[in-house]
């Protein structure tokens, strides 16, 4: 099994190619190590000492690293415990964990718009980010404010907040006049 690397614009986070899949549908955020019991890889993955965050996309991993450690005395360890779990045949997710679907809180009265916004998201903005090892997704619709949720390598991206308002509110404005501005929200 070869697993390639790739750097993304988060200096913290890295992204694994496992080359197969990781997640059939959806993705999946383990933030923190407690987090992880819902995933026998990201439970190995937390077992190296230094990782912060665990991240999984449709064929990638995206695992943040604390600040006290280099990508070198890590990046094998992290390596060797997708490679394991992989030969291990375990799932990516414990039995019975389900993927959830955030449906957002918005007025029901603004649903054309939601769609709209959905769609946008699904369609232009998820597929790039994704190419940088991250995710973003749909929190809610408020009096023209979109709230973004970001997700692995665009969580605490010191360039997150210049995709947020530059990228993604000036795409949403442009096809959707009642968007006026995108702010982001924790989990």
């Amino acid at each position: 099994m070869f697993i390639q690397t790739e750097s993304t614009p988060n200096p913290a986070t890295l992204k694994f190619l496992p080359g197969q899949s990781v997640m059939d549908i959806g993705t999946a955020d383990f933030p923190s190590s407690e987090s992880a019991a819902a995933s026998p890889l990201a439970e190995r993955l937390f077992a190296v000492e230094g990782t912060e965050g665990v991240f999984f996309g449709a064929d990638f991993v995206t695992i943040t690293k604390t600040e006290t450690i280099e990508w070198d005395h890590i990046k094998p360890a992290l390596l060797g415990a997708i490679m394991e779990h992989y030969q291990s045949g375990a799932p990516v997710l414990s039995d019975g964990q389900t993927v959830t679907v955030a449906k957002g809180d918005y007025d029901s009265a603004d649903e054309p718009i939601v769609i709209q916004i959905k769609e946008l998201l699904d369609t232009r903005v998820r597929p790039a980010v994704a190419q940088d090892g991250g995710d973003i997704t749909f929190h809610g619709f408020d009096r023209g404010i979109v709230y973004l949720h970001m997700q692995g390598a665009c969580a605490g991206c010191p360039s997150s907040t210049l995709t947020l308002k530059m990228g993604i509110e000036n795409l949403l404005r442009h096809y959707i006049p009642e968007v006026v501005e995108v702010r982001p929200v924790a989990a």
